[in-house]
């Protein structure tokens, strides 16, 4: 299954694996931002223990609006944050992702926009490792660039599908529930096996590798809205390696009530040069 959403690959890539990969980029001179990769087959099954198929349902059902696309939505991890919404009636979504602080070597911010046909997007780099980026004179222009759609085409980074429209993947990450309780009311918590949910696009190849056999219980906690609707999944990544044990954070609200994504205007509009496609690629 080919998985494009938003930046959520540069977000998982850059963000949740040892050290900002961004930044190792910007360091040895290479010009691209890695992403996560497309991971074949179905989605992670664990069998559930004895006890938790009710509790189990509930979480699967959870994800069945996410679908529907009309949200909004909010991803954190260690120095990043994402935030945006998805707007399936006037096809437009929206996607403001943070990387990194004023104390990084890279910082980063995405402001990406899609109102179909077209798409744009907003970069701000900073940090002393920002000017080792080819071309990144030309990338931080304090403007919108306007993408070609031919040439982000299966870009996970920067390309959008509309038929898939989840940007953190809990239907999948659900799916892969191997033990779960109810702590309260509409909320949730055990464990969950994060081997086969690269695809879900929080949570890096990288990091399952690095977790090992880890990867097959890795805590969780959830909460559901009073309409039964996933509100709130934590995904707690214990430490391995060199990954540093981490939060994911990933909340949905609005359910039903977003709103039309805002094209820019078009005076603040430029189109998008080769170094960008160059860093996304």
């Amino acid at each position: 299954m080919t998985i494009r959403r938003f930046s959520a690959a540069v977000f998982a890539a850059a963000l949740l694996t040892p050290g900002l990969a961004a930044c190792n980029n910007a360091g040895s001179g290479e010009a691209g931002v890695s992403a996560s990769p497309t991971v074949s087959g179905g989605a992670a099954s664990g069998s559930a223990s004895p006890g938790t198929s009710e509790a189990k349902q509930a979480l699967l059902n959870s994800t069945n609006e996410i679908r529907n696309g009309n949200f909004r939505f909010t991803m954190t991890g260690v120095g990043s944050t994402a935030e945006g919404q998805v707007h399936q009636p006037s096809q437009s979504a929206q996607m403001k992702l943070s990387i990194g602080d004023a104390s990084s070597d890279l910082m980063m911010n995405l402001d990406l926009i899609h109102a179909k046909p077209d798409s744009w997007v907003k970069l701000d780099l900073g940090g002393k490792s920002a000017s080792s980026i080819p071309g990144a004179q030309k990338l931080s222009l304090g403007k919108y660039q306007h993408l070609d759609q031919t040439r982000i085409k299966g870009n996970k980074s920067l390309g959008f599908d509309f038929e898939k429209v989840d940007p953190a993947g809990s239907a999948v990450l659900t799916q892969g529930i191997t033990e779960v309780r109810q702590t309260g009311e509409g909320a949730y918590a055990g464990t969950l096996d994060v081997s086969k949910a690269a695809e879900a696009g929080s949570v890096d190849q990288t990091v399952i590798t690095a977790l090992g056999a880890q990867a097959q219980s890795v805590p969780f906690t959830a909460k559901l809205d009073p309409q039964g609707r996933l509100s709130e999944l934590v995904v707690q990544i214990p430490a391995a390696g060199q990954v540093a044990a981490q939060d994911i954070k990933i909340t949905y609200s609005d359910y039903g009530n977003a709103t039309a994504a805002q094209k820019p205007a078009a005076d603040q509009v430029v189109e998008a040069p080769q170094e960008l496609y160059n860093l996304f690629s």
